[in-house]
């Protein structure tokens, strides 16, 4: 079963006095990158929130937020940060001097700047007794984003089995029109030869090769052969339960490369129109690879 990368999940823990919410959203990315938002009680444990994500999601650019409130025995302070409020200060000073200003730094212009005045929320709770809470709740919504991500894949699963059978369908249509338009190239080339010499001058053997060679650069038999192979193979890498958007992007390239291919020998209006309307399915398949995990 695969698995998308975009999702969502919560998980919610409550106690006697702290209700904890640690919401988790993930979208499309080459890489697992995991940035984590909460209070400073969770900083020193910000690597290991990361690290249980990582280990549950292998793929995709991934935010938490954690979100902490006491429910009871809030100490609230509020504190001046003194060595912020001399920073700015001096810089606000320095810029008046150099810009030549008459006015002078007060009060009102430093409370502009929140790290000056901090609110200071004690839950009188240890910080390690916390952290538990904040880890069952991150598990939690680990748990809800992946199976959401599962739910996703199997709608990108259908749609992808539903672009291959597309493109299989065009595919045949390909098989059946190729031998045709080799034997309606025979046919004009020997009616324009016939129309520019004199029949009973036209060496057959010369005639034969020449068609020999016309039939072999409108050959797309080997193409044909790659391409549905290469679609097998991504059914069958579709089948497993492993990681594996990848494969299917490296897979989906060499599906567009044999298309590409069966394009360019195109020298009929019919065969053309096929191979745009499987580019186009191609298109759709490549858009949805890069949601895979």
């Amino acid at each position: 079963m695969i698995s998308s990368m975009t999702g969502f999940g919560r998980g919610n823990l409550e106690s006697d006095r702290l209700s904890i919410t640690v919401e988790i959203k993930s979208v499309n990315s080459r890489f697992c990158e995991v940035s984590v938002r909460g209070p400073r009680s969770i900083s020193e444990h910000e690597i290991e929130i990361q690290n249980l994500v990582k280990q549950a999601i292998p793929r995709g650019r991934i935010s938490v937020h954690v979100q902490i409130d006491q429910t009871s025995g809030m100490d609230a302070r509020i504190e001046v940060n003194r060595p912020a409020a001399v920073m700015y200060r001096d810089a606000l000073k320095t810029l008046s001097d150099e810009l030549e200003l008459d006015s002078a730094v007060r009060l009102e212009h430093l409370l502009r700047y929140p790290e000056v005045i901090e609110r200071n929320e004690s839950t009188g709770i240890d910080p390690e007794q916390e952290w538990p809470l904040v880890r069952s709740a991150t598990e939690a919504a680990i748990s809800e984003l992946a199976a959401m991500r599962l739910r996703e894949g199997e709608a990108l699963l259908a749609d992808l089995h539903q672009r291959l059978d597309a493109i299989e369908e065009h595919l045949a249509a390909v098989n059946e029109r190729a031998p045709q338009r080799v034997a309606d190239a025979r046919t004009r080339l020997t009616e324009r030869i016939t129309e520019l010499v004199d029949e009973q001058r036209v060496d057959a053997d010369r005639l034969e090769f020449e068609i020999a060679l016309l039939a072999d650069k409108l050959d797309v038999n080997e193409e044909a052969v790659r391409l549905a192979s290469h679609i097998e193979l991504f059914r069958e890498a579709l089948q497993t339960d492993e990681p594996i958007g990848r494969k299917l992007n490296f897979i989906a390239q060499e599906i567009n490369r044999e298309i590409n291919t069966i394009g360019s020998k195109s020298n009929d209006s019919e065969l053309a129109h096929i191979v745009v309307s499987m580019k186009e399915e191609h298109e759709k398949i490549r858009e949805q690879v890069d949601n895979v995990q």
